[in-house]
């Protein structure tokens, strides 16, 4: 049996409610394929900031380094600003494990619809491919004059050569893998120079991966026809602001944020990679079961295919889509009235 030491960061709101559902279905595939987990807790989160004033001990990232992968429920309370637990938790995770990779698939599944007319079933199934730890998220700049009429903020987007070559290179090789087709997010008609920067090492990798066929779009016009004609795009490649907008859009074109799944990989494992739903702490439902445990879960099956069981992976995504498909059990955000509990039951039972 193969084993694998896994971190569980539930974290705040719906996040201690889908996590377990994602735990379940990880024991029953893991009996049917040889896979045997053992699971580490921590309880960083909101809750902890407002205790102890930091998300996570200072030896955080020593604690998580010896783990296989780390499963994450949600972060944030509205009690604490929201960069304060980003910056606290996920982003220092995500630079300290050079998790540079945040990788989104979007599937319009049987079942379920879709608020856009031409998303359908079977013709729509992309993934957006975002670079992780740099781009528009950088930490440089400041504030001035804080209280002053001539108060200013600025802030830096940084774009280095291999930071961009690297994410772009996953980018193409998964397209490769895929349906040799990948879009490039750019803007570079009005960022004058981190967005050419960017798309002249996309020409410059695209050659060096002549079995994939690209294009580029800039980012308002992409955002529109990736809601007008879903189907037409496969592998989307796009710094860290606009990826993190363009899978969100993507998700909702899906039918739900509440399915979308993620993963914050280091390709070369020399650290753990971290899994997550999409979907935020959803304060407003935490606490009454109703959460839609699917992003969790699907970020489980992401999980395993990363640690090498792609067949057990597609076990899960196989029971996911069957649910949908056969059955009429969909949590509120979808439509229907079934328990965070009653949907994890019948996935189990399909699976």
């Amino acid at each position: 049996m193969t084993h694998h030491h896994i971190a569980l960061i539930p974290g705040d709101g719906i996040g201690a409610e889908v996590l377990p559902s994602a735990r379940q279905v990880l024991e029953a595939v893991g009996a049917r394929h040889g896979i045997g987990f053992s699971y580490t807790s921590y309880d960083w989160s909101c809750e902890r900031y407002v205790r102890e004033g930091a998300m996570m001990p200072v030896d955080g990232l020593d604690q998580l380094r010896d783990k296989d992968a780390i499963l994450l429920g949600a972060v944030g309370h509205p009690g604490v600003p929201d960069h304060v637990s980003l910056w606290g938790l996920l982003i220092p995770i995500r630079r300290g494990f050079r998790q540079y990779v945040n990788l989104r698939p979007v599937r319009v599944f049987e079942g379920v619809e879709s608020p856009v007319r031409g998303a359908v079933a079977g013709e729509v199934e992309l993934v957006v491919v975002r670079e992780n730890v740099e781009g528009e998220y950088s930490e440089i700049g400041g504030r001035l004059n804080r209280g002053f009429p001539e108060e200013m903020a600025v802030q830096e987007s940084v774009f280095t050569r291999a930071g961009v070559t690297r994410v772009l290179d996953y980018a193409f090789g998964l397209a490769g893998r895929r349906g040799g087709r990948l879009t490039s997010a750019t803007k570079s008609n009005g960022i004058v120079h981190t967005l050419p920067f960017w798309d002249e090492l996309v020409a410059e990798r695209g050659a060096a991966h002549p079995e994939v066929a690209w294009d580029q779009e800039h980012i308002d016009a992409l955002a529109a026809k990736l809601v007008l004609a879903p189907a037409r795009f496969d592998v989307v490649v796009a710094s860290n602001l606009f990826g993190d907008i363009l899978s969100d859009l993507a998700a909702a074109v899906a039918g739900s944020i509440g399915i979308a799944p993620a993963a914050n990989l280091n390709p070369e494992r020399d650290f753990p990679s971290m899994f997550e739903p999409v979907h935020g702490s959803a304060p407003d439902i935490a606490g009454r079961n109703v959460a839609n445990p699917v992003g969790s879960i699907w970020s489980a099956a992401m999980m395993l295919d990363h640690l090498g069981h792609p067949e057990a992976a597609r076990d899960v995504t196989d029971a996911i889509a069957a649910v949908f498909a056969t059955t009429d059990e969909r949590t509120p955000d979808l439509g229907g009235s079934a328990t965070t509990t009653e949907f994890t039951e019948k996935l189990l039972e399909l699976l």
